[in-house]
């Protein structure tokens, strides 16, 4: 199982694609956070010692990195015909689809380790030095880091559902938008009531912006861990039909 999750890492680390992918997503942070003059998101020109612009961007980055990341890992193996190779290895269904998941959370983290400069920016830029909520920065961090495994997940799954990689991102794509924004949107739409109320606690933006508050409820892990292994179980029924 880890010598897929490292075939999967170095696979994608050793294609071009994969740091231009990398470096879209930094590149694009790093231009609204400190070039792109007059806008909300500008930290030299909004007067707060906050990353709170960083963590409101990064889901709508990650909307589109997580999918490029995703996209490949099992559509490639179909169009190719390894999967059946691949489904001959000393390994489960589970394992296999646990590896590529792994895989993708990992190259994710990559993306964001470099975002730490931001932090250490703004905590020296802070007046006085230091003066920044620390705790709800690394509730955020958390959180975003949930949310990237609750899209990675999304995007193994719509991987395995097709040998086309720009059909299993655009799948991906717009599941990742609707578990983010959809439940939030039907919800605004009804009346404000238990129903509503109920609707916008199945999306995912509801949980990442209880855990960017810098509160690690249970409730908020739970909903993401459940819903990545929702879709970790539909991956793994996907290989299985292949045996059928």
């Amino acid at each position: 199982m880890f010598a897929l999750l490292r075939k999967e890492i170095d696979s994608f680390l050793n294609s071009l694609i994969g740091y231009v992918v990398i470096l879209v997503f930094l590149l694009s942070i790093g231009l609204f956070l400190w070039i792109f003059p007059g806008t909300e998101f500008n930290l030299l020109e909004n007067g707060y010692a906050n990353l709170d612009s960083l963590f409101i961007l990064s889901p709508w980055m990650f909307l589109f990195l997580i999918p490029a990341i995703t996209m490949r890992m099992f559509a490639e193996e179909n169009k190719s015909g390894t999967i059946e190779l691949l489904l001959t290895r000393p390994l489960s269904d589970l394992q296999i689809v646990l590896a590529k998941y792994g895989a993708a959370v990992i190259l994710v983290l990559f993306s964001i380790v470099p975002t730490f400069v931001y932090y250490i920016s703004v905590y020296k830029f802070a007046s006085p030095s230091g003066n920044i909520d620390t705790a709800g920065i690394s509730g955020s961090y958390i959180g975003l880091i949930f949310l990237c495994s609750g899209f990675a997940s999304i995007g193994i799954f719509t991987s395995s559902l097709t040998n086309n990689q720009i059909i299993a991102f655009i799948l991906s794509v717009l599941l990742c938008f609707f578990f983010y924004s959809g439940f939030d949107f039907i919800s605004s739409m009804m009346s404000t009531g238990p129903v509503g109320i109920l609707l916008s606690q199945f999306g995912m933006s509801n949980h990442y912006a209880s855990l960017s508050r810098g509160v690690i409820d249970t409730r908020d892990l739970v909903y993401f861990l459940s819903l990545s292994s929702f879709f970790i179980l539909l991956s793994k029924f996907n290989l299985e039909k292949r045996k059928w």
